[in-house]
Protein backbone atom coordinates (compact mmCIF):
# COMPACT_ATOMS: atom_id res chain seq x y z
CA UNK A 1 0.00 0.00 0.00
CA UNK A 2 1.27 3.51 -0.27
CA UNK A 3 1.18 4.82 3.27
CA UNK A 4 1.84 8.57 4.76
CA UNK A 5 2.73 8.34 8.52
CA UNK A 6 2.25 12.17 9.73
CA UNK A 7 4.55 12.26 13.08
CA UNK A 8 8.11 10.99 13.70
CA UNK A 9 8.61 10.72 17.13
CA UNK A 10 8.73 7.00 18.60
CA UNK A 11 5.35 5.67 17.33
CA UNK A 12 5.98 7.26 13.90
CA UNK A 13 9.30 6.60 13.31
CA UNK A 14 8.64 2.98 14.23
CA UNK A 15 5.56 2.83 12.73
CA UNK A 16 6.99 4.22 9.30
CA UNK A 17 9.74 1.87 9.56
CA UNK A 18 8.31 -1.28 10.47
CA UNK A 19 5.03 -0.81 7.84
CA UNK A 20 8.27 -0.30 5.17
CA UNK A 21 9.79 -3.28 5.65
CA UNK A 22 6.79 -5.35 4.67
CA UNK A 23 6.72 -3.78 1.72
CA UNK A 24 4.66 -0.61 1.92
CA UNK A 25 5.63 2.46 0.34
CA UNK A 26 5.90 4.75 3.12
CA UNK A 27 6.25 8.60 3.02
CA UNK A 28 6.94 10.09 6.44
CA UNK A 29 5.68 13.35 7.40
CA UNK A 30 7.12 16.05 10.00
CA UNK A 31 7.31 19.77 9.97
CA UNK A 32 10.80 19.21 11.78
CA UNK A 33 13.38 20.15 8.60
CA UNK A 34 16.73 18.95 11.15
CA UNK A 35 14.88 15.74 12.22
CA UNK A 36 14.10 14.98 8.96
CA UNK A 37 17.14 15.29 7.10
CA UNK A 38 18.69 13.05 10.04
CA UNK A 39 15.95 10.36 9.12
CA UNK A 40 16.32 10.86 5.71
CA UNK A 41 20.21 10.04 6.00
CA UNK A 42 19.67 6.92 7.61
CA UNK A 43 20.38 8.35 11.25
CA UNK A 44 17.34 7.67 13.83
CA UNK A 45 16.93 10.55 16.04
CA UNK A 46 15.86 8.82 18.79
CA UNK A 47 17.99 5.75 20.66
CA UNK A 48 15.61 2.61 20.03
CA UNK A 49 17.44 -0.88 19.71
CA UNK A 50 16.71 -2.46 15.74
CA UNK A 51 15.53 0.91 14.36
CA UNK A 52 18.76 2.34 12.72
CA UNK A 53 18.77 -0.49 10.77
CA UNK A 54 15.48 -0.95 10.00
CA UNK A 55 15.47 2.37 8.51
CA UNK A 56 18.53 2.05 6.87
CA UNK A 57 17.40 -0.74 5.00
CA UNK A 58 14.19 0.64 3.54
CA UNK A 59 15.78 3.73 2.44
CA UNK A 60 18.01 2.19 0.60
CA UNK A 61 15.63 -0.17 -0.43
CA UNK A 62 13.42 3.54 -1.38
CA UNK A 63 10.49 2.04 0.46
CA UNK A 64 10.93 4.92 3.03
CA UNK A 65 11.21 8.32 2.83
CA UNK A 66 10.12 11.77 5.12
CA UNK A 67 9.52 15.23 3.91
CA UNK A 68 8.47 18.53 5.25
CA UNK A 69 6.28 19.45 2.24
CA UNK A 70 2.72 18.45 3.42
CA UNK A 71 1.59 18.29 -1.12
CA UNK A 72 4.19 15.49 -1.41
CA UNK A 73 3.57 13.81 1.57
CA UNK A 74 -0.33 13.72 1.04
CA UNK A 75 -0.09 13.17 -2.88
CA UNK A 76 -2.91 10.27 -3.23
CA UNK A 77 -2.31 7.85 -0.25
CA UNK A 78 -4.30 4.95 0.52
CA UNK A 79 -3.81 4.95 4.08
CA UNK A 80 -2.53 8.14 6.38
CA UNK A 81 -1.50 7.49 9.66
CA UNK A 82 -1.71 10.30 12.25
CA UNK A 83 0.92 9.31 14.96
CA UNK A 84 0.90 13.49 16.41
CA UNK A 85 2.15 13.69 20.10
CA UNK A 86 -0.85 15.01 22.50
CA UNK A 87 1.34 16.57 25.25
CA UNK A 88 -0.40 17.32 29.00
CA UNK A 89 -2.00 20.48 29.47
CA UNK A 90 -1.53 22.16 32.64
CA UNK A 91 -4.53 20.72 33.66
CA UNK A 92 -3.64 17.16 32.63
CA UNK A 93 -5.56 17.26 29.74
CA UNK A 94 -4.18 15.71 25.97
CA UNK A 95 -3.34 18.68 23.83
CA UNK A 96 -4.92 17.54 20.45
CA UNK A 97 -4.09 20.88 18.61
CA UNK A 98 -1.44 19.37 16.23
CA UNK A 99 -3.98 16.50 15.65
CA UNK A 100 -6.81 18.59 14.72
CA UNK A 101 -4.35 21.04 12.84
CA UNK A 102 -3.05 18.15 11.06
CA UNK A 103 -6.51 17.45 10.18
CA UNK A 104 -6.94 20.56 8.62
CA UNK A 105 -4.06 20.22 6.43
CA UNK A 106 -5.24 16.70 4.84
CA UNK A 107 -8.62 17.93 4.29
CA UNK A 108 -7.16 20.54 2.17
CA UNK A 109 -5.13 18.43 0.04
CA UNK A 110 -6.63 15.05 -0.57
CA UNK A 111 -8.12 14.17 -3.55
CA UNK A 112 -8.90 10.60 -3.51
CA UNK A 113 -10.46 9.32 0.22
CA UNK A 114 -7.81 7.21 2.22
CA UNK A 115 -8.68 5.40 5.20
CA UNK A 116 -7.20 7.72 8.13
CA UNK A 117 -5.94 6.11 11.22
CA UNK A 118 -5.23 7.66 14.07
CA UNK A 119 -2.43 6.28 16.04
CA UNK A 120 -1.84 8.97 18.72
CA UNK A 121 -2.87 8.35 21.82
CA UNK A 122 -6.26 10.29 22.33
CA UNK A 123 -9.41 11.04 24.44
CA UNK A 124 -12.67 9.12 23.74
CA UNK A 125 -14.07 10.57 20.81
CA UNK A 126 -11.07 12.00 19.00
CA UNK A 127 -11.48 10.33 16.14
CA UNK A 128 -15.30 11.38 15.41
CA UNK A 129 -13.71 15.48 15.61
CA UNK A 130 -11.01 14.51 13.73
CA UNK A 131 -13.45 12.39 10.93
CA UNK A 132 -15.50 16.01 11.24
CA UNK A 133 -12.59 18.48 10.25
CA UNK A 134 -11.23 16.38 7.39
CA UNK A 135 -15.43 16.11 6.07
CA UNK A 136 -16.45 19.33 6.70
CA UNK A 137 -13.27 20.70 4.33
CA UNK A 138 -12.43 17.75 2.05
CA UNK A 139 -14.28 17.43 -1.20
CA UNK A 140 -14.00 13.90 -0.43
CA UNK A 141 -15.68 11.37 2.15
CA UNK A 142 -13.05 10.08 4.78
CA UNK A 143 -13.64 7.51 7.53
CA UNK A 144 -11.02 7.35 10.78
CA UNK A 145 -10.12 4.05 11.99
CA UNK A 146 -8.60 4.33 15.71
CA UNK A 147 -5.56 1.70 16.10
CA UNK A 148 -3.92 2.42 19.45
CA UNK A 149 0.00 1.34 19.65
CA UNK A 150 1.48 -0.36 22.76
CA UNK A 151 4.73 -0.12 22.32
CA UNK A 152 7.52 0.15 24.83
CA UNK A 153 10.58 2.52 24.53
CA UNK A 154 13.10 0.06 24.49
CA UNK A 155 11.57 -2.83 22.27
CA UNK A 156 9.17 -0.65 20.25
CA UNK A 157 10.25 -2.58 17.35
CA UNK A 158 9.93 -6.26 18.40
CA UNK A 159 6.52 -4.57 19.63
CA UNK A 160 5.66 -3.24 16.52
CA UNK A 161 6.57 -6.48 14.45
CA UNK A 162 5.03 -8.79 16.91
CA UNK A 163 2.85 -7.66 18.55
CA UNK A 164 0.61 -9.21 21.33
CA UNK A 165 -2.57 -7.57 19.80
CA UNK A 166 -3.95 -5.57 16.98
CA UNK A 167 -6.80 -3.31 17.65
CA UNK A 168 -8.72 -1.30 15.28
CA UNK A 169 -11.89 0.49 15.72
CA UNK A 170 -13.66 1.34 13.13
CA UNK A 171 -17.48 2.74 12.19
CA UNK A 172 -17.07 1.67 8.79
CA UNK A 173 -16.45 -1.96 8.34
CA UNK A 174 -14.36 -1.73 4.88
CA UNK A 175 -12.21 1.18 6.29
CA UNK A 176 -11.48 -1.15 9.51
CA UNK A 177 -10.96 -4.29 7.01
CA UNK A 178 -8.12 -2.15 5.54
CA UNK A 179 -6.03 -1.33 7.91
CA UNK A 180 -6.75 -4.83 9.25
CA UNK A 181 -5.01 -6.50 6.32
CA UNK A 182 -2.28 -4.03 6.79
CA UNK A 183 -1.47 -5.66 10.11
CA UNK A 184 -1.62 -9.02 9.29
CA UNK A 185 2.08 -9.92 8.48
CA UNK A 186 3.01 -8.76 12.06
CA UNK A 187 0.19 -10.86 13.26
CA UNK A 188 1.35 -14.43 11.50
CA UNK A 189 1.88 -16.27 14.93
CA UNK A 190 -1.72 -16.31 15.64
CA UNK A 191 -2.01 -13.26 18.12
CA UNK A 192 -5.40 -11.73 17.65
CA UNK A 193 -6.60 -8.64 15.57
CA UNK A 194 -9.25 -7.23 17.72
CA UNK A 195 -12.23 -5.47 15.62
CA UNK A 196 -14.33 -2.80 17.74
CA UNK A 197 -16.00 0.22 18.26
CA UNK A 198 -13.73 3.45 17.67
CA UNK A 199 -14.04 5.08 20.74
CA UNK A 200 -14.31 1.78 22.40
CA UNK A 201 -10.19 1.40 20.88
CA UNK A 202 -9.71 5.09 22.10
CA UNK A 203 -10.77 3.48 25.56
CA UNK A 204 -8.68 0.57 25.27
CA UNK A 205 -5.56 2.49 25.11
CA UNK A 206 -5.97 4.81 28.06
CA UNK A 207 -7.26 1.58 30.18
CA UNK A 208 -4.65 -0.10 29.88
CA UNK A 209 -1.39 1.74 30.37
CA UNK A 210 -3.55 3.21 33.36
CA UNK A 211 -3.91 -0.13 34.64
CA UNK A 212 -0.11 -1.08 33.89
CA UNK A 213 0.25 2.13 36.13
CA UNK A 214 -1.49 1.61 39.14
CA UNK A 215 -0.09 -1.96 39.07
CA UNK A 216 2.97 -0.36 39.78
CA UNK A 217 1.84 2.05 41.98
CA UNK A 218 1.01 -0.71 44.36
CA UNK A 219 3.56 -2.92 44.95
CA UNK A 220 5.62 0.39 45.75
CA UNK A 221 3.02 1.34 48.28
CA UNK A 222 3.47 -2.37 49.10
CA UNK A 223 7.22 -2.36 49.22
CA UNK A 224 6.93 1.02 51.31
CA UNK A 225 4.95 -0.67 53.79
CA UNK A 226 7.78 -3.63 53.77
CA UNK A 227 10.38 -0.99 54.69
CA UNK A 228 8.07 0.35 57.91
CA UNK A 229 7.47 -3.60 59.10
CA UNK A 230 10.97 -5.33 58.40
CA UNK A 231 9.58 -7.67 55.35
CA UNK A 232 11.55 -8.61 52.09
CA UNK A 233 9.06 -7.12 49.37
CA UNK A 234 10.93 -9.46 47.02
CA UNK A 235 9.55 -12.38 48.69
CA UNK A 236 6.19 -11.11 48.57
CA UNK A 237 6.23 -10.02 45.10
CA UNK A 238 7.10 -13.66 44.50
CA UNK A 239 4.19 -14.55 46.43
CA UNK A 240 1.41 -12.46 44.60
CA UNK A 241 3.03 -12.79 40.79
CA UNK A 242 3.16 -17.32 41.11
CA UNK A 243 -1.03 -16.98 41.35
CA UNK A 244 -1.79 -17.09 37.64
CA UNK A 245 -4.64 -14.28 38.42
CA UNK A 246 -2.20 -11.83 39.05
CA UNK A 247 1.17 -12.78 37.66
CA UNK A 248 4.87 -10.52 37.56
CA UNK A 249 4.51 -8.20 34.66
CA UNK A 250 4.61 -4.70 36.29
CA UNK A 251 4.92 -6.30 39.81
CA UNK A 252 8.88 -4.46 40.34
CA UNK A 253 8.69 -2.18 43.09
CA UNK A 254 11.23 1.10 42.49
CA UNK A 255 11.38 4.47 42.65
CA UNK A 256 8.16 5.58 40.11
CA UNK A 257 7.26 4.83 37.02
CA UNK A 258 7.90 8.05 34.24
CA UNK A 259 8.42 8.18 30.53
CA UNK A 260 6.04 9.94 27.86
CA UNK A 261 3.22 7.42 28.34
CA UNK A 262 1.89 6.35 31.85
CA UNK A 263 2.51 9.73 33.67
CA UNK A 264 0.47 11.99 30.75
CA UNK A 265 -2.00 9.10 30.06
CA UNK A 266 -3.15 8.63 33.79
CA UNK A 267 -4.00 12.35 34.24
CA UNK A 268 -5.91 12.72 30.64
CA UNK A 269 -7.95 9.62 31.78
CA UNK A 270 -8.97 11.07 35.04
CA UNK A 271 -9.15 14.58 33.05
CA UNK A 272 -11.87 12.55 30.68
CA UNK A 273 -13.77 11.22 33.39
CA UNK A 274 -14.03 14.49 35.33
CA UNK A 275 -15.31 15.75 31.86
CA UNK A 276 -18.15 12.87 32.00
CA UNK A 277 -18.90 13.78 35.47
CA UNK A 278 -17.54 11.19 37.27
CA UNK A 279 -14.48 11.08 40.33
CA UNK A 280 -11.23 9.34 39.32
CA UNK A 281 -10.67 7.99 42.89
CA UNK A 282 -8.21 5.77 41.74
CA UNK A 283 -6.20 7.42 39.02
CA UNK A 284 -6.31 10.38 41.57
CA UNK A 285 -4.41 8.36 43.51
CA UNK A 286 -2.15 6.85 41.09
CA UNK A 287 -1.16 9.93 40.00
CA UNK A 288 -0.01 11.36 43.61
CA UNK A 289 1.23 8.38 45.27
CA UNK A 290 3.78 7.98 42.18
CA UNK A 291 4.73 11.34 42.29
CA UNK A 292 5.70 11.02 46.17
CA UNK A 293 7.49 7.45 45.56
CA UNK A 294 10.11 9.35 42.81
CA UNK A 295 11.20 11.02 46.35
CA UNK A 296 11.58 7.56 48.60
CA UNK A 297 15.12 7.38 47.43
CA UNK A 298 16.06 10.68 48.47
CA UNK A 299 14.57 10.20 51.73
CA UNK A 300 16.49 7.18 52.23
CA UNK A 301 20.01 9.44 51.73
CA UNK A 302 18.67 11.92 53.97
CA UNK A 303 17.92 9.08 56.59
CA UNK A 304 21.18 8.20 56.35
CA UNK A 305 23.45 11.18 56.07
CA UNK A 306 21.61 13.72 57.23
CA UNK A 307 22.69 16.66 56.19
CA UNK A 308 24.02 16.04 52.41
CA UNK A 309 25.70 19.41 51.81
CA UNK A 310 29.19 18.86 50.56
CA UNK A 311 28.40 15.28 49.75
CA UNK A 312 28.77 13.65 46.10
CA UNK A 313 26.87 11.24 45.12
CA UNK A 314 27.36 9.23 41.94
CA UNK A 315 24.28 8.99 39.73
CA UNK A 316 24.00 5.29 37.70
CA UNK A 317 20.67 5.85 35.11
CA UNK A 318 18.69 8.45 34.04
CA UNK A 319 16.47 7.25 31.72
CA UNK A 320 13.19 6.63 32.79
CA UNK A 321 13.79 2.65 31.82
CA UNK A 322 16.83 0.61 30.15
CA UNK A 323 17.17 0.65 26.33
CA UNK A 324 16.16 4.66 25.89
CA UNK A 325 17.14 7.99 25.47
CA UNK A 326 14.36 9.30 27.07
CA UNK A 327 14.20 11.18 30.21
CA UNK A 328 10.94 12.52 30.02
CA UNK A 329 9.35 12.05 34.06
CA UNK A 330 12.17 9.87 34.86
CA UNK A 331 12.43 9.30 38.63
CA UNK A 332 16.42 9.95 38.18
CA UNK A 333 15.42 13.71 37.76
CA UNK A 334 13.58 14.18 40.80
CA UNK A 335 16.63 12.71 42.82
CA UNK A 336 19.21 14.84 41.00
CA UNK A 337 17.08 17.93 41.77
CA UNK A 338 16.47 17.10 45.55
CA UNK A 339 20.15 16.29 45.73
CA UNK A 340 20.69 19.50 44.07
CA UNK A 341 19.17 21.67 46.04
CA UNK A 342 20.18 20.28 48.98
CA UNK A 343 23.45 21.28 48.06
CA UNK A 344 25.08 17.86 47.22
CA UNK A 345 27.34 17.49 43.87
CA UNK A 346 26.13 15.40 41.00
CA UNK A 347 28.30 12.56 38.91
CA UNK A 348 26.11 10.44 36.42
CA UNK A 349 26.67 7.83 34.04
CA UNK A 350 23.91 6.45 31.63
CA UNK A 351 24.42 4.42 28.21
CA UNK A 352 22.41 6.05 26.43
CA UNK A 353 21.27 9.35 28.18
CA UNK A 354 24.02 11.82 28.88
CA UNK A 355 23.97 13.67 25.71
CA UNK A 356 20.40 14.59 26.81
CA UNK A 357 20.85 14.49 30.50
CA UNK A 358 23.56 17.69 29.55
CA UNK A 359 21.35 19.16 27.71
CA UNK A 360 18.71 19.12 30.95
CA UNK A 361 21.26 20.23 33.38
CA UNK A 362 24.46 21.94 31.27
CA UNK A 363 27.39 22.16 34.19
CA UNK A 364 25.02 21.61 37.01
CA UNK A 365 26.03 17.81 36.57
CA UNK A 366 28.93 15.95 35.55
CA UNK A 367 28.74 13.11 32.72
CA UNK A 368 30.95 10.41 32.31
CA UNK A 369 31.21 7.61 29.97
CA UNK A 370 32.60 5.48 32.00
CA UNK A 371 30.57 4.12 34.49
CA UNK A 372 33.41 3.88 37.58
CA UNK A 373 34.25 7.39 36.62
CA UNK A 374 31.55 8.69 38.97
CA UNK A 375 32.42 7.33 41.70
CA UNK A 376 35.35 8.25 42.26
CA UNK A 377 35.36 10.62 45.03
CA UNK A 378 32.04 10.08 45.59
CA UNK A 379 30.13 9.13 48.41
CA UNK A 380 27.84 6.99 47.48
CA UNK A 381 25.99 5.41 44.37
CA UNK A 382 22.43 6.27 43.51
CA UNK A 383 21.09 3.10 41.10
CA UNK A 384 17.85 4.47 39.32
CA UNK A 385 17.71 2.66 35.92
CA UNK A 386 17.55 -1.26 35.15
CA UNK A 387 20.35 -1.05 32.41
CA UNK A 388 21.84 -4.68 31.58
CA UNK A 389 25.31 -3.43 32.38
CA UNK A 390 24.28 -2.03 36.20
CA UNK A 391 23.36 -5.43 37.07
CA UNK A 392 26.47 -7.81 37.65
CA UNK A 393 29.37 -4.89 38.06
CA UNK A 394 32.26 -4.89 39.74
CA UNK A 395 30.86 -4.91 43.60
CA UNK A 396 34.86 -4.59 44.69
CA UNK A 397 35.79 -2.01 42.57
CA UNK A 398 32.93 0.20 43.70
CA UNK A 399 33.59 -0.63 47.32
CA UNK A 400 36.92 0.59 46.55
CA UNK A 401 35.93 3.99 45.06
CA UNK A 402 33.24 5.09 47.51
CA UNK A 403 33.98 6.67 50.46
CA UNK A 404 30.91 6.06 51.91
CA UNK A 405 30.27 2.47 50.58
CA UNK A 406 27.03 3.03 50.17
CA UNK A 407 24.68 1.89 47.89
CA UNK A 408 21.03 3.35 47.38
CA UNK A 409 19.46 1.62 45.04
CA UNK A 410 16.07 2.75 42.88
CA UNK A 411 15.57 -0.56 41.21
CA UNK A 412 16.51 -3.83 43.57
CA UNK A 413 18.97 -5.04 41.35
CA UNK A 414 21.46 -6.54 43.72
CA UNK A 415 21.45 -10.19 45.94
CA UNK A 416 21.31 -9.35 49.20
CA UNK A 417 23.87 -12.25 50.42
CA UNK A 418 26.10 -10.16 47.77
CA UNK A 419 25.89 -7.20 49.62
CA UNK A 420 26.68 -8.61 52.77
CA UNK A 421 29.61 -10.68 51.26
CA UNK A 422 31.34 -7.80 49.56
CA UNK A 423 30.87 -5.64 52.74
CA UNK A 424 28.69 -2.64 50.71
CA UNK A 425 26.18 -0.95 52.86
CA UNK A 426 23.05 -1.36 50.91
CA UNK A 427 19.27 0.83 50.69
CA UNK A 428 16.98 -0.99 48.06
CA UNK A 429 13.29 -0.42 47.98
CA UNK A 430 11.50 -2.81 50.10
CA UNK A 431 13.81 -4.48 51.07
CA UNK A 432 16.04 -5.17 54.35
CA UNK A 433 18.77 -2.69 54.67
CA UNK A 434 22.39 -4.61 54.85
CA UNK A 435 25.09 -3.51 56.61
CA UNK A 436 23.85 -0.78 58.56
CA UNK A 437 21.89 -0.24 61.55
CA UNK A 438 20.01 3.08 61.92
Amino acid sequence: MKITVAGSGYVGLVGAACLASTGNTVIGYDIDEKKVATINSGESPIFEPGLSDLLQSSIKAKRLTFTTDPDKALADPEVVFIAIGTPPKADGSADLSHIFSFAETLADRVTKAPVVVNKSTVPVGTGDRVEKIINERSKVRVHVVSNPEFLKEGTAVSDFLRPDRVVIGSENEEAGNIIRELHLPFVRNQRPVLMMARRAAEMTKYAANSFLATRITFINEIANLCDAVGVDVDQVRRGMGSDSRIGYHFLYPGSGYGGSCFPKDVQALAHVTRDAGLEPHILDCVHQTNDAQKKVLFGKIKRRFGDIKGMTFAIWGVTFKADTDDLRESPALTLIDLLLEAGATIRAHDPAGMENLQAHYGDKVTCFEDAYEPMEGADALCVCTEWSEFRSPEFGRIKELLKQKAIFDGRNLYDLEAMKRYGLEYHPIGRPVINWTP
